[in-house]
């Protein structure tokens, strides 16, 4: 057999010459003559013809061999418009069948010394059909080096086209031992996709990567496994929707649906793997994961896969910070505070600060008054870091301190203590705002803070600088700009406020603030009014339920904002209940008290309305029921407390200490309650202490000046 079939490497006689004249030089085969008559002597003359045929092809097959090495020294020099002009000579076209009929013969199972197995001299070698794919991807490489990507990818996609006619079921294990056919398919896989990418075609790409992993290609884990990774964040950023294809949905309804489920399944697989040891830890992987799984809001799966990474590969603090931020995702906020309270614990002493765990603690803490003070030592930590680690994060500190101290404030037993952390909660506010005065929230929370204070005018100036300051168009500010100038007794320049807000709000700001300019028409006394906007409210909570809503505009609402817009509903029946008992209509108030319940029987708010119909009624005792269940539900509804010691009063003076008691536990957890130090003004009128009575009753006036229609928080 000649020398090209053999395995042997075309030589050449002449030293390679400069790129151009290599590139244009025609290679003729006329030196082999020598090495191929004494072969052809023996044949008989039947043979004749066939060894002519056998001849030719052999001898074309070097004139091609001879280009792929001289294009490989080409572009091992780089020169890739020399290698791309020498492999433009190789006629690829007329080899492809020839290729494909070498790799089925060659990799065809056989029994040994078997004579019917014989494979013909005219089917190349696999060294030969190794050479030629080479030099199929070198081209393309050099296509790719010069720019020309779409080229490149189609120079690229010949070689799986080539193995995969002859190989349709996949590549066996030990078929690339004696020579780089497996090789080069391998790197033709994995270019063939980044070269659709650079193109810009992301349909080919994705279609490339699949048809790497639909078979098995023998490919060892950690290629596979970047392969599978690639094709994955391809699905995710690629902004291209592409369908998995029939033949590929195996899966029936659980095929998975869209670029974002699959990329999901790809990844779990390789977390999978990587939990078994079958690949390395690849922080790219949890990274694509841990954005998949959040744009689909799985965040308690997602901390599940954060859980499954080794020791060593987070710090303790980093680890509980991001399980931190998933379970916060998740709405469990609990879970999240406990795990970074760990991080400010004793067992973190000696280890390096961590800042933003530290920052996340103290804005979990301020969302809710009981974790008030956990809040505050977050943010003193976090403050007392950033001096020496970054200032940037001094004044996140300082606002989420400003609002833990607030909320202390709140739910402050001692009157001086109160004071002292209202005191701290402006001071702290005031710095967040001067380091960082382009965060509207700080703002907003300091505007908050001087209203709960009534330093009404400040909250005004604040409150308008964050209106002016927001992007976007913001419910809670405008409600609470409202309820400010609500507190000032502007009535008529709230309501105009509000008529502004509702053209621009949302679904759910817009249920919020008409029920708000609902309870302004109340307080001006226009009951029709008010009446007309609850059953405007009304309707368009029914609108959005109706199955078959011609509102195409909102989408189908989450949980949230249907628990929202049920309590919504359930505020609205009860304020009507309260307009038709201070009108005396009973049974509408009854009615609407009914309706408040059917939402939600277990309220506070709708058994303190049916206290007040009953107490209406002069019913007292049943009025006390009423009240008890409101407070067995809620021991702090300062509402019941008040109501209650009124019912108390009006039952004679032996109840007066049980109210006076009542009326001490209201102020302590209110004391701008303007109600509770009225009726203390009662009490002590009727027990004669007068001096004391009035300095009650013009504590009330003074408060019921400055009272918003609605508490501030």
């Amino acid at each position: 057999m000649l020398c090209a079939c053999s395995g042997e490497q075309f030589k050449f006689e002449d030293a390679p010459q400069s790129p151009e004249s290599l590139a244009t030089r025609d290679f003729s085969a006329s030196g082999l003559s020598s090495r191929t008559g004494d072969w052809e002597s023996k044949l008989e003359d039947v043979q004749v013809d066939e060894v002519e045929s056998t001849l030719k092809e052999a001898l074309s097959l070097n004139y091609e061999e001879a280009r792929a090495l001289l294009g490989r020294l080409e572009y091992q020099r780089g020169n890739f418009d020399a290698a791309l002009q020498v492999f433009q000579g190789i006629d690829v076209k007329g080899l492809i069948p020839r290729m494909t009929r070498a790799i089925v013969e060659r990799t065809r199972h056989r029994k040994p010394r078997s004579k019917g197995d014989i494979i013909p001299p005219s089917v190349m070698s696999m060294h030969s059909v190794s050479l030629l794919l080479e030099a199929i991807l070198l081209k393309a490489k050099s296509l790719e080096e010069l720019g020309h990507f779409r080229e490149a990818a189609k120079e690229c996609k010949i070689i799986l086209d080539v193995v995969e006619a002859a190989l349709p079921n996949g590549m066996r294990e030990g078929i690339g031992e004696d020579c780089k056919l497996q090789e080069m398919f391998h790197k033709a896989l994995e270019l063939l996709p980044n070269l659709w990418m650079k193109a810009g075609l992301l349909d080919e790409a994705v279609t490339a990567y699949r048809r790497a992993l639909v078979k098995p290609w023998n490919l060892d884990p950690q290629r596979l496994a970047s392969v599978q990774k690639n094709l994955a964040a391809t699905l995710l950023y690629g902004g291209v929707e592409t369908n998995l294809p029939p033949h590929l949905k195996v899966w029936g309804s659980t095929t998975p649906n869209g670029n974002t489920e699959e990329a999901i399944l790809l990844l779990l697989v390789l977390m999978q793997k990587v939990a078994f040891g079958e690949i390395k830890w690849d922080a790219e992987i949890i990274d694509h994961l841990t954005f998949a799984l959040s744009v689909t809001g799985q965040f308690e799966l997602l901390a599940g896969y954060l859980e499954q990474a080794l020791p060593g590969i987070y710090e303790r603090a980093e680890r509980w910070y991001l399980l931190a931020l998933c379970y916060a995702a998740a709405g469990q906020d609990e879970v999240a505070l406990n795990l970074l309270k760990k991080v400010s614990g004793q067992s973190e002493a000696k280890h390096k600060p961590h800042v933003p765990a530290l920052l996340f603690g103290a804005k979990l803490s301020s969302q809710d008054p009981k974790h008030a003070h956990y809040g505050i030592t977050f943010a003193r930590n976090a403050i007392d870091l950033a001096d020496q680690v970054n200032e940037h994060f001094k004044g996140q500190a300082h606002k989420f301190l400003g609002v833990c101290y607030g909320n202390a404030a709140r739910i402050s037993i001692s009157d001086s203590e109160r004071a002292l952390l209202q005191k701290e909660s402006l001071t702290s506010l005031n710095s967040a705002a001067l380091n960082i005065r382009e965060d509207p929230e700080v703002l907003f929370n300091l505007s908050l803070e001087n209203a709960v204070q009534r330093n009404l005018d400040v909250a005004f100036d604040n409150a308008m600088m964050y209106s002016n300051m927001v992007t976007e168009n913001s419910g809670r500010g405008w409600r609470l700009l409202a309820l400010i100038l609500s507190g000032d007794k502007r009535f008529k320049d709230a309501e105009t406020i509000l008529d502004f807000a509702l053209d621009e709000a949302g679904r759910l700001d817009q249920l919020e603030l008409l029920r708000l300019k609902a309870v302004l028409q109340i307080a001006q006394e226009r009951p029709k009014q008010a009446i007309e906007t609850y059953r405007i409210l009304l309707s368009l909570i029914q609108a959005q339920r109706e199955p078959h809503s011609n509102n195409t505009i909102h989408a189908q609402s989450s949980d949230s904002e249907s628990e929202a817009e049920k309590n919504m509903e359930m505020a609205a029946w009860k304020d009507l209940a309260t307009i038709y008992t201070k009108f005396g209509s009973w049974a509408d108030a009854e009615i609407c008290l009914n309706k408040a319940k059917s939402i939600e029987f277990y309220s506070p708010k709708s058994w303190h309305t049916t206290g007040l119909l009953f107490e209406a009624q002069s019913l007292y005792r049943e009025a006390l029921v009423s009240f008890s269940v409101s407070l067995s539900m809620e021991p702090d509804y300062v509402p019941s407390i008040v109501s209650t010691a009124a019912v108390l009063i009006n039952l004679g003076t032996q109840s007066l200490p049980i109210a006076r008691s009542f009326l001490m536990n209201a102020l302590r957890l209110d004391p701008t309650n303007h109600d509770a130090w009225m009726n203390l003004g009662l009490i002590a009128k009727m027990e004669g202490s007068l001096q004391q009575a009035a300095d009650f009753f013009q504590a009330a006036y003074e408060l019921k000046l400055s009272a918003p229609v609605e508490a501030f928080t």
